[in-house]
């Protein structure tokens, strides 16, 4: 699309939407930036932007919205606000910080979606990618917006992008070279609604892909496996159970094992990997499968794996006191996530979970204690919730707590040499903290400040 000219209205005024202005303002369009926050700090907001921008907090005016050519979303916004169902009925594009980056952008992108493991994978994608071309920008849905970078994209660029399933709401023509679904169980149910519209969002990375390009599944995901068949990319899996004659696959020994169909590779043991866990495992085949589809050597990627280290917030281990190890998991904002946490324990866990409620069912995640789980410490609004589906399941050594520092300052008491202490609330972090990563922050900082 040619940008000159256009009046663009850019919804959302945190860090994606002052990018994607930005962009658009060198691009020569007129842009309106809105937000329907009237409390939005307006002389801060001017000072982030590179140019002269239209600002409207609160409404935008009958001349404003008649104006707009194109509507440029941030991921936080939903699709279905009711200013944006209008502009939809008035056959206005709508657009997410994407699809925009995408339209202006250079270079081969690789797409990572999924419930969990998107953080991890698009890391470890990146370091590869890093070790072996001279471009790569790792982007999206980790903190940096793709829009922000775009305009320094070359045609040998690697664009590695973490693609959340609200920014996937909002793609047209985004097509990348490699897609990766890592895993699709419930999450974000009060923004999607049903658990199918939340598949179709994920599966959606794949839509404009042809044979051409490569889709990432994992095998081991039923609706993956299932709906495969719906993708027209050339579709390549990953397996923690099941051995590949084609694809990357671990083995009973823990090797992670690659098959093209004529021979097998041995890129690791497990063993040899700075991550811990099983879904570790499967994020490091699913990213060790995308960069051989990049053309990087084996060589390459064993170098970059085994230095690979855990990313902030994912079970990261914080220190140790008293003999008891604790470790952060605040990025485990969904019961699947916090399943995974559970499940790379190998000592005696005092679990501190609980915060925003998005609709989750917990049952599963408690059932995944397994005999690990010695209290269970909660915390934030949905606390009784979880508490209640816990008896319910046959556990009672659960705690309430009224602060996170407070759920700390419990678990230290009644833990004991040997045991663990873990953060994996299965909740989402709003309402107590900003983000789940103020929450890890704060999570280390009381940590520390534990006596010995």
């Amino acid at each position: 699309m040619e940008f000159k000219g256009k009046t663009v209205l850019v919804i959302g005024t945190k860090i994606s939407g002052i990018a994607a202005a930005n962009l658009l303002l060198d691009k020569k369009a007129d842009v309106i930036l809105f937000d329907a926050n009237i409390n939005v700090d307006r002389k801060e907001l001017e000072t982030s932007i590179d140019g002269k921008v239209t600002i409207a907090l609160g409404e935008l005016k009958g001349e404003e919205k008649s104006a707009v050519d194109l509507v440029i979303l941030s991921p936080g916004v939903p699709a279905e606000l009711p200013m944006v169902c209008e502009f939809r009925e008035r056959n206005i594009p709508i657009w997410g910080e994407i699809e925009l980056a995408y339209q202006c952008g250079k270079g081969k992108v690789v797409a990572i979606t999924g419930t969990n493991g998107k953080t991890t994978t698009t890391s470890l994608v990146g370091e590869i990618m890093k070790s072996y071309y001279k471009s790569v920008f790792v982007v999206g849905n980790i903190g940096i917006p793709y829009t922000g970078v775009v305009q320094e994209t070359k045609q040998d660029s690697v664009i590695v992008a973490e693609i959340s399933s609200f920014q996937l709401e909002t793609i047209h023509e985004f097509r990348p070279q490699i897609s990766a679904i890592l895993n699709i169980t419930p999450d974000h149910l009060d923004r999607h609604h049903t658990m199918e519209n939340y598949i179709d969002a994920k599966l959606s990375v794949a839509k404009n892909q042809s044979s051409m390009q490569y889709c990432i599944l994992n095998y081991e995901d039923e609706v993956l496996r299932e709906r495969s068949n719906d993708i027209a990319a050339n579709v390549w899996f990953f397996s923690s159970e099941q051995k590949l004659e084609v694809g990357i696959y671990l083995n009973d020994a823990k090797d992670i094992i690659y098959a093209d169909g004529i021979e097998e590779v041995l890129i690791c043991n497990v063993k040899e990997l700075k991550l811990l866990g099983r879904h570790n495992y499967e994020n490091v085949m699913a990213g060790v499968l995308i960069a051989i589809k990049m053309g990087v050597p084996y060589r390459t990627i064993r170098e970059t794996l085994l230095k690979f280290r855990a990313v902030e917030h994912r079970i990261e281990y914080v220190t140790s006191k008293k003999g008891i190890a604790f470790y952060n998991d605040s990025k485990g904002t969904n019961p699947d996530a916090a399943i995974k946490g559970i499940q790379a324990m190998e000592t005696p866990t005092l679990l501190i979970g609980g915060g925003y409620d998005k609709m989750a069912d917990y049952t599963e995640w408690i059932k995944a204690f397994n005999g690990k789980v010695r209290y269970l410490v909660l915390i934030g609004q949905t606390r009784d919730k979880i508490a209640e589906a816990a008896k319910k399941c046959g556990f009672h050594n659960i705690i309430l707590a009224e602060s996170l520092e407070e759920a700390i300052q419990i678990c230290y008491e009644k833990a004991m040499e040997g045991d663990s202490v873990l953060l994996s609330p299965a909740c989402a972090s709003w309402g107590m903290f900003k983000n789940y990563e103020e929450r890890g922050r704060m999570f280390k900082e009381y940590v520390n400040q534990l006596a010995e």
